[in-house]
């Protein structure tokens, strides 16, 4: 007997050790900080890497900024993401997909927010005891009809970071994702002051737009930018703003940068836009005060939501940054809705990692040539780029009725949104796909023959486009762009 009750103690003490070894992994799993984790990198897996650059403070794109943060990316686990009264939260049995925690080098968020997207079934009681059993503070929440979910804004009220907080969300199954509230920001040349517009713009004739015009204004075809404050009443663009919507709390202020982009699509005056006869759904998104515009994930998500709501055919995005899971879904969502994404490719040059939402797969990612069909020297390159259009020294209309000479991406993405209006006014039919398809194969190819990574499928020719019968048997498939997996 003593023998038999030695064993029944030995076999006790094992068990005990294998449990306690147990919990020693599952907190190392839960509470680790100091593990990278992958971001979506905008594919349809939600990514397989992130970017690893700096930003770019060049002219006329929106471009994301670096935020301060620790030293080296490192985070300390000082056990404060327990909930309160020692409990766990409930746990999930397998992750669904990669974390959205950032990259340990990735400065462009909100330093004190998380953005957390559950099931619009879960309850008020759920969301509370969510919110108390990770310590934070609700900022705001919106139900998105293109992801059938709902979204929330919490600050972080301690000194937790964002990664770890992201990190310890995903262990609960009541939350459908979590990620980061990042950084998209507006760096942009003043550019040059003219005292009166110029209707003999060179891009006019580089896109073939009088051709055009005689077939197509884009009459009527709802363009959404999502932007700075537009200058609705600039001569510009009398009657051509439809509708807006502001994301922001501040006082709505016209900006340069969101006036010259609905400009460039439906200007009607001293200038002529790429549709004239298009109509802008205005959405402020980003800050203008100061120098430079800031926006957030959480705004731009209600931008992108306000406009499929409200009847956008195309969406123009002249901003860049980094990738972003929830903004890729809801850029897949619109997508299959049928609405047109085009997105400026970046001015941060031809060593950057690519930049969202251009990298996209669901976008149409434009760059910018010059008046001798030069690629623009601040662009971004990439398999992702799909065509080119005038982005270099090209007059834009600014707030209180001027005009003014600037360069970037951003004005390209805007011109090659008026060329989608004006092939959806003449072929309301046309999918993102076909109308993709179409603007790709009728380029003029620019550089290396064939598709490249500077000028993508070539500069785009709104003539072409508007001609072409059907999808050309010539057009190419996309290839996508991820970002490097490697080590950050």
């Amino acid at each position: 007997m003593p023998t038999h009750r030695n064993a029944i103690l030995c076999i006790a003490a094992v068990a005990t050790l294998i449990l306690a070894a147990a919990d020693a992994a599952f907190a190392q799993k839960v509470f680790s900080r100091g593990s990278s984790s992958n971001i979506g990198a905008g594919g349809p897996s939600r990514g397989d890497g992130g970017y690893r650059g700096g930003g770019w403070d060049g002219p006329g794109v929106l471009m994301a900024i670096p935020q301060m943060g620790p030293p080296g990316g490192q985070y300390i686990d000082d056990g404060d993401d327990v909930p309160q009264g020692g409990g766990r939260p409930p746990q999930r049995s397998t992750r669904r997909g990669p974390s959205g925690a950032p990259a340990a080098n990735e400065r462009r968020l909100v330093p004190d927010e998380v953005v957390i997207e559950v099931a619009n079934s879960v309850s008020p009681q759920q969301i509370d005891a969510l919110q108390i059993r990770f310590r934070l503070t609700r900022i705001e929440s919106q139900t998105f009809q293109l992801s059938g979910t709902t979204l929330f804004r919490w600050r972080i009220p301690d000194r937790r970071s964002v990664a770890a907080v992201v990190r310890t969300l995903e262990t609960d199954r009541v939350v459908a994702s979590a990620q980061p509230n990042y950084l998209f920001t507006l760096q942009q040349d003043e550019g040059k002051a003219v005292a009166e517009g110029d209707a003999a713009q060179y891009e006019l004739a580089k896109l073939r737009l009088p051709q055009a015009h005689g077939l197509a204004k884009g009459d009527k075809v709802l363009v959404a930018v999502i932007d700075s404050g537009v200058d609705a009443n600039h001569p510009e663009l009398a009657g051509a703003v439809a509708q807006t919507y502001d994301t922001l709390s501040t006082p709505m202020t016209p900006h340069k940068h969101g006036t010259a982009i609905a400009g460039l699509i439906a200007a009607h005056g001293k200038l002529m836009g790429a549709a004239p006869g298009a109509h802008i759904l205005a959405i402020r998104a980003f800050d203008g005060a100061g120098a430079s515009a800031e926006g957030t994930t959480f705004n731009i998500l209600k931008s992108l939501d306000w406009a499929a709501a409200h009847g956008a055919r195309v969406i123009n995005m002249s901003f860049a940054g980094p990738p972003d899971p929830a903004l890729h879904r809801s850029l897949e969502a619109a997508h299959k809705k049928g609405i047109i994404l085009v997105a400026a490719a970046g001015n941060a040059g031809p060593k950057s990692p690519p930049l969202y939402p251009a990298a996209d797969p669901n976008v149409i990612a434009v760059t910018a040539t010059d008046a001798d069909d030069k690629l623009f020297a601040q662009a971004n390159r990439g398999r992702h780029i799909a065509i080119a259009a005038p982005g270099a020294q090209i007059l834009v209309a600014i707030p209180d009725g001027g005009y003014e000479v600037s360069s970037g991406t951003s004005y390209s993405a805007a011109e090659v949104s008026g060329i989608a209006a004006l092939m959806l006014e003449r072929k309301s039919g046309l999918t993102p796909d076909k109308l993709r398809d179409i603007l790709l194969a009728t380029a003029k190819d620019l550089g290396p023959k064939g598709r490249d990574m500077m000028f993508g499928a070539g500069l785009a020719d709104a003539y072409g486009a508007l001609m072409a019968e059907e999808t050309p048997m010539a057009a190419m498939p996309r290839p996508v762009e991820r970002a490097s997996t490697g080590a950050r």
